[in-house]
């Protein structure tokens, strides 16, 4: 079953500065928790992300068990929007969809996750006993950093 996840959160920032910090995977781990043991791997000179671009990471979502995870960046709309897909990792499916509108008070950034778990109705159970609550928190840590930052 498919679910989603929807936040958004106003920036005291302008659009170039937003989108500077969120479309650089270097500081993905600055606003995961840290019991997330989040780790990029891929390395990168520079933080222009493009259409193709494929990062790898080392994430613990569960009981400290260390998962790879490769996202592709699947659309880039430079300083308007940009898509995350889980090529691998703990989701049958998992397409983030970013966000960022200017306004008068800085800029609103939205994010749409689509997710699905896999292993069917075992997987269901779970979503609804901690992987639901899970993401939430991530999502709540990760407007908390934001609000400190921006």
């Amino acid at each position: 079953m498919k679910h989603k996840l929807f936040r958004e959160q106003q920036l005291n920032c302008d659009i170039e500065t937003a989108w500077k910090f969120f479309s650089s995977a270097n500081n993905l781990s600055e606003i995961t928790p840290k019991d997330m043991g989040f780790t990029v791997l891929t390395k990168m000179e520079d933080d222009e992300i493009y259409e193709g671009m494929l990062i790898d990471y080392y994430v613990s979502p569960l009981f400290g068990i260390k998962m790879k995870w490769q996202t592709e960046i699947t659309h880039v709309d430079f300083q308007k929007s940009f898509v995350d897909f889980q090529k691998k990792g703990p989701y049958k499916l998992w397409n983030h969809h970013h966000e960022f509108i200017p306004n008068d008070e800085g800029v609103l950034m939205k994010d749409t996750i689509d997710y699905e778990l896999p292993m069917g109705f075992l997987g269901e159970i779970a979503h609804s006993l901690f992987v639901k609550k899970k993401l939430e928190y991530i999502f709540d840590y990760r407007f908390r950093v934001l609000s400190r930052l921006f």
